[in-house]
């Protein structure tokens, strides 16, 4: 089942060879991609069931690839739905990037990835100035709100939720959330490439490790340039290395990362943002976050966060590719 499609700078998942007893793993497959939770617990319970539950909770309120969800009943002008908390707080989450990133972070910039071709409609045949101008009109999270009664208000009703950029790392922390209160105190979930991080390696008694793919890395033959190690957080990338669209009649290049100030699918300099955050959903956010704003307003951000940190590449004034760490980042780095 095909959900939501947001990854490219993957997170190699570092296994352990030597498991204690009571190591469990559970694969499968969820929105869209594939999964692997490594977790520990003494005692047996239901957790194929329950995290079927969760995944199945998160389709349903913000998946746009789902016509009954919430979300997608809200984008064709249902103004009666009113909003579960799963949307509430991804919402909320919204808002706070939103803030903290100028409105380079926008869920409300669905219109312009259907009109480029990444979302679920036919991409225009043309798009000049004209036909951006008219469309940023329905872009702006500032445009909508939740009203007292929790439905959805809207200043134009074409304005298209998409919360593809936040919602896959919400659904992870969803995953953890439900393995907490099961008295899991210890896991790494790893899902389309984004990790959840909690407790410790018991088999190694050491932090987690994984691995971050390196920008030339192939599909067919993918390795990791750097390995950290993570404990208690979540961790995103986003990159348009391999995620973008040739038109077939002009032959220009549309990238999926877009900048919801101008409207263009065009890269910025940074051409893959890794990400560390408290939560999978604030770490997924940000990652995006960067890759529309480049590397020195993404740089400015990242001073002015806490507990937020990442790993840059970006092509410098020769195009040659270079890459930045915050401080805190540099500290997670095995090497």
């Amino acid at each position: 089942m095909r959900v939501f499609l947001f990854f490219v700078v993957v997170l190699t998942f570092i296994s352990c060879k030597k498991e204690t007893k009571n190591t469990r793993i559970l694969q499968g497959n969820a929105f869209g991609t594939t999964y692997s939770i490594q977790y520990y617990s003494p005692k047996e319970f239901k957790v194929q069931q329950g995290l079927d539950s969760v995944l199945a909770a998160v389709n349903a309120s913000v998946s746009t690839y789902m016509p009954n969800s919430a979300i997608s009943k809200i984008n064709r002008g249902d103004s009666t739905v009113v909003v579960d908390r799963i949307f509430k707080e991804v919402f909320i989450i919204s808002e706070e990037v939103h803030r903290n990133s100028l409105g380079y972070f926008d869920p409300t910039v669905g219109v312009l990835r259907n009109a480029y071709g990444f979302g679920e409609e036919k991409p225009l045949k043309m798009i000049d100035s004209t036909v951006l101008d008219s469309l940023r009109k329905f872009v702006g999270f500032q445009k909508v709100q939740i009203t007292p009664k929790g439905t959805i208000e809207k200043e134009y009703p074409e304005i298209y939720f998409d919360f593809n950029a936040v919602a896959k790392g919400y659904g992870i922390d969803c995953i953890g959330r439900y393995l907490n209160a099961q008295g899991v105190s210890d896991y790494l979930i790893e899902l389309g490439g984004e990790i959840l991080a909690k407790g410790r390696n018991l088999d190694k008694q050491k932090p987690w490790v994984v691995g971050i793919e390196g920008v030339d890395s192939s599909l067919e033959d993918r390795t990791y340039t750097h390995t950290i190690a993570i404990e208690n957080m979540g961790m995103a990338s986003s990159g348009n290395y391999r995620k973008y669209r040739i038109d077939s009649l002009t032959g220009k290049k549309y990238v999926h990362t877009i900048n919801p100030l101008t409207g263009k699918a065009e890269a910025s300099n940074v051409t893959s943002a890794t990400v560390t955050a408290k939560t999978c959903a604030l770490a997924d956010a940000y990652a995006t976050a960067c890759m529309a704003m480049g590397l020195d307003k993404a740089k400015q951000m990242l001073e002015n966060l806490e507990g937020v940190e990442a790993y840059l590449t970006y092509l410098d004034e020769q195009q040659e590719t270079q890459s930045f760490a915050t401080e805190g980042f540099q500290k997670l780095l095995f090497n």
